[in-house]
């Protein structure tokens, strides 16, 4: 049997130190209250016993301090180089709003975005948490992109209002999290009617939209449902979420309903919902062969010259809609490192390294006459 090459396992992301779950708010717009609803999702998380931190990663609009009220500046620890979070209502707290002042913009392009979302989740020292809370910022771009490839997700919450705008932006953050093989755990439609105190009369002021047709037009259940009140934006403005500031109001009821919809949801998670993930890849370098053992048993080779040629990056593929296979000359695999739960980036002898293939390409491309090894196989 030819000789394998060493340490050829699948390497990549590994989970944060401590940190049992990881859980994603977006919204893909932004005005529908995401980071209300992170904010108080970590507190009645907290509430009910669990160690719970949140990360906004929302760069360009942080508004984690001003719900929680905190002003303190975080500090890194002189030993670990660490930042250490703030802690407000039972809840550690890290976002790009403790360093600016009230005026001041984020004005950067997205490779600082990118390295500040890292920063702060392996940049700071969480401790032990049964969950860290991530308010992702509206849209689908650099920022979620890299929470994706950076850490491996537990699920996505994804937030709406009825307003047909709104679904429409939200069913393509759905996308994403499916895209990135992330399960959605669910959907929170915000404000979702408002109520007269006085006379009771409730005005759909986004429209009138029911869980099953919300729940049917993104792909995931419906977990809760909040109304516009009064209460919530005088809570959130004062510096305390509302689950914290007033646990018996009918809103922090509903929250702390949600908290343990997430609980469940998130413990129901199953390996299947990810499909196959690869377990190991093996080189022969002599055979120019590659083999990807998957999580369900089945077992795909490749030719290094197949492998190559159906390379998906840009600087192979251009912007064409069509993928082409490209000739490459003797081309040798020198490594590989998971990105997130949904892909592969491999490594060249020759130093390109761009090529990010996604779990689905390599099933597919498995089959493909170029992948189909001509000597002898591992």
């Amino acid at each position: 049997m030819p000789e394998i090459a060493p340490g050829s396992g699948v390497s990549g992301p590994s989970r944060l130190e401590g940190v049992r779950r990881i859980v994603a708010v977006s919204s893909a717009k932004g005005g529908v209250g995401k980071s209300t609803v992170a904010a108080n999702l970590a507190v009645a998380l907290a509430t009910l016993g669990h160690r719970v931190g949140l990360a906004d990663v929302d760069i360009y609009g942080p508004s984690i301090p001003i719900l929680f009220g905190v002003s303190e500046l975080p500090h890194p620890d002189a030993e670990t180089r660490l930042i250490d979070p703030v802690e407000s209502c039972g809840v550690r707290l890290m976002s790009m709003g403790f360093f600016l002042d009230d005026q001041a913009p984020v004005v950067w392009r997205g490779p600082m975005a990118m390295s500040a979302t890292k920063q702060f989740l392996r940049g700071v020292a969480w401790g032990e948490l049964d969950y860290l809370i991530v308010d992702l910022p509206p849209g689908t771009g650099d920022i979620p992109l890299t929470l994706a490839q950076e850490i491996p997700l537990d699920g996505g919450i994804v937030v709406t209002t009825p307003q047909d705008v709104a679904l429409a932006d939200v069913t393509r953050g759905a996308a994403m999290f499916r895209r990135v093989s992330t399960p959605i755990l669910g959907v929170v439609v915000n404000m979702a009617g408002y109520q007269c105190p006085n006379c009771g009369t409730k005005d759909d002021l986004f429209g009138i939209h029911t869980a099953e047709e919300i729940s049917r037009t993104i792909g995931a259940p419906v977990l809760a449902q909040f109304p516009l009140d009064v209460r919530v934006r005088e809570t959130g403005d004062a510096g305390k979420p509302i689950t914290a500031a007033d646990p018996g109001h009918p809103v922090s009821r509903a929250y702390m309903a949600l908290a343990r919809a997430v609980e469940e949801a998130v413990g129901g998670v199953r390996a299947d919902l990810y499909g196959a993930e690869p377990v190991a890849v093996d080189r022969d370098d002599a055979a120019a062969v590659a083999r990807i053992s998957w999580s369900d048993g089945v077992v795909t080779e490749y030719s290094y010259a197949g492998l190559r040629g159906w390379c998906p990056c840009a600087v192979c593929q251009g912007h064409a809609s069509q993928a082409s296979f490209v000739e490459a000359d003797e081309p040798r695999l020198t490594g590989d490192e998971r990105v997130g739960r949904y892909a592969i980036r491999l490594r060249w002898a020759d130093g390109h390294d761009t090529g990010i293939y996604s779990y689905r390409w390599l099933r597919e491309i498995a089959d493909y006459g170029e992948c189909r090894p001509t000597s002898a196989t591992l």
